[in-house]
């Protein structure tokens, strides 16, 4: 079993040879398939079924899923339970009427782990019995919160199929399940036993949530069992390798091609602060950083949280592991990210706890409910400077451009807050609601303010209710106001009307200008101020429009900016127009805030400049920068010695979260000839990892066309 690696010295070993086979037969879809066969409960025997409300089916549903769902033991598993009904995998409660599934599920949220472990169950049943005890409750209310019962016997029913399986055939399994997840945790085994009992339980019902900082989750239980001598490293290793070994029980033998697999949200957070400002980092912090380089297991993305005092052994640690490629481990700049929350209004102890929704974008763990939607910048110009119309305006300068192209953005700013808040969220008698709300119940149970409110996730719950404008193809819109101006406004070569006319030609007749503008700028990506300060300027004022609009509003869901794309610059390729710099349509332009594909020349530590001279700060949700790396540049100490200083530019420069991957692009196209040769490859796409031959040709070709930069 060779577990694949970009760098010149293969994967380390220290895992027994049956937990890495295991392992590889995850990998490569045993336990995916048999999910696939099972699909879905049916709800057809229940008499008047089509006649209850969508909350009592739920609740019907989540019952029969605990009931009948098949049980799964591994001979190798040190933890149990498992998600195995495949219509999960679809983003659906995996229990169908009719044939059809019943409603969708939750993702982009990471629940609240770290209650269950320190108070077990229990204490969520009795906040529930006293919160019932309320005679000011509605009907409804009082409906909702009878289905968090309904939700916490379902996952006692669930648990006790489980114990009834290991009681005679997996004793240590059984004894793990007397206590958790009903009581509190003693132990790092049964905290780890825990923590994957209620995440397996959730996924089971079809949700897909992030895990959130596992090492402050574990830590001190490991710290205690360490101490006490009731386990060494090597045993917490294997304990926690059957987490991320399970975790991978969705991948499929053969996956349908598409955007990639693994898009399970269940994302990690390692070190960082916690809530009293000293540092998380621990040996669970380690653990997990060893488990992904030796298994090369990339369906738990993980992000680590860097400040100017993170040890530099971790940081030495985070680059051994991200030169093997993958982008599996990604970082993010701590200290800016705090400041960020701070401009929202959140307290510094608040602050600290943050983690992500199960990408990257930044939220407070189980108090959050999290959307997000793109804006396509670069098709805000061409509105601009009337590409959809019948001539282009008469503007008298780049300035008086960017002046409309400012108030298209401010358009596009408005239609998405009059979509995705006021089209949704409504006042009456001074009450806000969700006017199409679904039931959640099994992730409102682990979200704070659901009890309290007796209201759902998905109902103004959660403390926090947060929906994200996010921009995208900024470089391209950065890269286009430049040409624009040398072009057009200062060498006078076409006037704007007649590059209009070219670019909706797709620059036929035109080649020479073409290859002139393509090469007579220094654009977005190449520390070069002339394009950066257009980026920038896009960036900060997309992130004040967003953030005027919310401070205007008095719906309590918060209006915030970030920056991505998430490989929509796949989906916009049939309404993209050729660019001003000399795209022509249909090629794949920039992904995230990443430089557009080609034009970047002076190395990664350029790019790293470039995207960082925005105010990073302002963008809420947060701004992706993604980074192909050569793996040749990564070889011994001097490799180390570039990631660590890519990661230290980043966090001195203002960089929000930073994605470095390597991989050689004649692997990548081995890949693409021999797909069965490769099954376990993974690549960093934007917000996840995929397996890349469950990638289709156009999201293959974007991964492949990332221009590859030497570290400086």
């Amino acid at each position: 079993m060779i577990f694949p690696t970009a760098a010149a010295l293969p994967r380390p070993i220290r895992l027994p040879e049956a937990v890495r086979a295991w392992a590889w037969e995850s990998l490569h879809g045993k336990y995916g398939d048999e999910a696939v066969s099972h699909g879905f409960v049916t709800m057809d025997d229940i008499p008047g079924f089509a006649s209850l409300s969508p909350l009592e089916k739920q609740d019907l549903a989540i019952t029969r899923i605990a009931e009948t769902a098949p049980l799964r033991l591994c001979p190798e598993e040190l933890v149990c339970g498992a998600a195995t009904l495949g219509y999960g995998i679809r983003h659906v409660i995996p229990a169908c009427f009719h044939g059809e599934p019943l409603q969708s599920s939750v993702s982009h949220l990471t629940i609240r782990f770290d209650r269950v472990l320190k108070e077990g169950l229990v204490s969520y049943e009795e906040e529930i019995a006293q919160r019932l005890c309320d005679p000011s409750l509605t009907e409804k209310q009082t409906a909702f919160l009878r289905s968090l019962q309904n939700v916490i016997e379902a996952i006692r029913i669930w648990h006790g199929r489980y114990l009834a399986l290991t009681k005679d055939t997996r004793p240590d399994l059984h004894r793990l399940l007397t206590r958790v997840p009903f009581q509190p945790a003693r132990s790092f085994h049964e905290a780890v036993q825990c923590l994957w009992f209620i995440f397996a339980f959730t996924r089971l019902c079809g949700n897909w949530p992030g895990i959130g900082r596992i090492d402050w989750l574990l830590g001190d239980y490991l710290k205690g069992d360490l101490a006490s001598g009731a386990l060494t490293l090597a045993d917490a290793r294997k304990i926690l390798a059957s987490f991320f070994i399970k975790g991978c029980e969705w991948i499929q033998s053969d996956t349908p091609v598409g955007s990639g697999d693994a898009q399970h949200y269940q994302n990690i957070v390692l070190a960082g602060l916690d809530s009293a400002g000293n540092e998380v980092a621990n040996e669970v912090t380690g653990l997990v950083l060893d488990i992904v380089e030796e298994l090369s297991i990339s369906d738990f993305p993980i992000t680590v949280r860097l400040n100017r005092n993170t040890p530099p052994a971790l940081k030495r640690r985070i680059a051994e592991v991200m030169r093997h490629g993958g982008g599996i481990v990604a970082v993010y700049n701590e200290e800016l990210i705090l400041r960020a929350f701070a401009r929202q209004g959140y307290s510094p102890e608040e602050a600290r706890m943050f983690a992500n929704d199960g990408c990257w974008e930044v939220q407070i763990p189980g108090r959050t409910n999290f959307l997000y939607m793109c804006i396509d910048s670069l098709r805000t110009l061409c509105r601009a400077i009337g590409i959809d119309g019948e001539r282009a305006p008469n503007f008298a300068s780049a300035e008086e451009v960017y002046a409309a192209f400012h108030r298209e953005l401010k358009k596009d700013v408005d239609a998405f807050y009059d979509t995705y808040i006021r089209g949704e969220y409504s006042c009456a008698d001074g009450v806000w609601q969700a006017d199409r709300a679904y039931p959640a119940s099994v992730v409102s149970l682990f979200e704070d303010g659901c009890i309290q409110s007796a209201r759902a996730y998905t109902d103004l719950g959660p403390v926090y209710f947060l929906r994200s404008a996010h921009i995208g193809g900024a470089p391209d819109a950065a890269n286009s106001l430049l040409a624009i101006q040398k072009l057009v406004f200062d060498e006078k070569k076409v006037t704007l009307s007649e590059l209009v006319g070219i670019l909706q030609n797709n620059w036929e007749g035109h080649e020479e200008l073409r290859q002139y503008i393509r090469s007579a700028c220094v654009y977005y990506g190449n520390d070069s101020d002339e394009a950066d300060l257009w980026h920038s300027r896009i960036l900060n004022d997309f992130a004040a429009l967003v953030t005027a609009r919310d401070a205007a509003e008095s719906c309590p869901v918060r209006f915030i900016p970030g920056v991505s794309t998430f490989g929509r610059q796949i989906d916009w390729l049939p309404f993209r127009c050729a660019t001003p710099f000399g795209a022509k349509q249909g090629e794949i332009l920039s992904g995230n805030d990443s430089p557009t594909p080609g034009t970047d020349t002076q190395g990664a530590t350029a790019v790293i400049k470039s995207h960082c001279k925005a105010d990073l700060e302002k963008q809420f949700s947060g701004a992706a920068l993604d980074i192909k790396l050569y793996p040749a540049s990564l070889n011994g100490e001097q490799g180390i010695t570039a990631l660590v200083g890519l990661m230290d530019g980043f966090l001195q420069l203002g960089g929000f979260f930073l994605q470095l991957d390597t991989v050689d692009v004649n692997t990548l196209l081995e890949a693409r000839k021999n797909p069965e040769q490769y099954k376990t490859l993974s690549v960093r796409v934007s917000g996840w990892n995929a397996r890349f031959v469950t990638l289709n040709e156009k999201w293959q070709d974007m991964v492949i066309q990332r221009t590859a930069q030497n570290p400086g």
